[in-house]
């Protein structure tokens, strides 16, 4: 009588076979899906790119005149400046032609724009034309005409309170997250702010000056709009960044 054992192979042997076949197949099935999705976008991309190329610069008219400073004396020389600058940098949107060191060239052209600035309110303007340009590029890495850039992280000598207060500490309460993703997208009065996180008065104030102590925000002048700045826009992007990174490998390891 055969013994069991000599004509099939261990369990765990088989156990490990099966592991092995199914991570084989869940690779397979990624690389698949992620051709797929890339044809896709692919198609997207090619059907509508110069569409979307005039909504950019469309949509960057219409949040220019809301959130300039318009009783400034250069308001309508800076507009058509900026307009003109946005419009460019949309082109690579159609033309699917850019690198990061074309981005770079551009965000260089912004800030030396903005050392000739002669008042104080151009900041406002300038992180207008930061957080608009900042979209387009957002949308070419999501249609795939940009790569991201994978940089190794360099660990620098940085304060931990630094860190902490300037970067951590305003985004550790989701009323401040909640505030500053609304001005992301566009200038919020306090009257919508208030309507948004249902909060009055002092305690919406105290969030608010939480976020303006920190750079996040500024305010277009006494009781006028909410914008968010440029660092503020870093920021928060990367913190998204790294979210949806995070939470895509967790649903892998599923």
């Amino acid at each position: 009588m055969e013994n069991p054992s000599e004509t099939h192979p261990p369990l765990d042997s088989i156990k490990q076979e099966i592991h092995s076949l199914r991570e084989e197949l869940h690779r397979f099935i990624e690389r698949t899906n992620q051709i797929h999705v890339n044809s896709i976008i692919s198609d997207i991309r090619n059907e509508y790119s110069g569409l979307l190329a005039h909504h950019q610069v469309e949509r960057a008219g219409d949040c220019l005149s809301h959130a300039m400073v318009h009783e400034c004396t250069m308001h309508d020389t800076c507009f058509q400046v900026f307009l003109d600058f946005l419009t460019t940098t949309s082109q690579h949107i159609k033309n699917g032609e850019i690198t990061e060191e074309m981005v770079q060239s551009y965000e260089n052209q912004i800030a030396e724009l903005k050392k000739k600035g002669p008042f104080d309110k151009c900041d406002i303007c300038f992180t207008e034309v930061f957080r608009l340009f900042n979209k387009q590029v957002d949308l070419m890495r999501s249609l795939g005409i940009l790569d991201r850039k994978d940089n190794e992280t360099s660990l620098v000598q940085i304060s931990d309170e630094e860190i902490v207060t300037q970067m951590i500490e305003p985004f550790s309460s989701p009323t401040r997250f909640q505030i500053i993703q609304a001005v992301s997208k566009e200038t919020k009065t306090f009257s919508e702010l208030s309507h948004l996180t249902r909060l009055r008065g002092g305690n919406l104030l105290f969030h608010l000056r939480k976020l303006l102590e920190a750079g996040m925000i500024i305010q277009r002048h006494e009781r006028g709009d909410y914008i968010i700045t440029e660092k503020g826009f870093r920021i928060l992007t990367s913190f998204l960044d790294t979210y949806n990174s995070v939470k895509r490998m967790d649903e892998r390891e599923q």
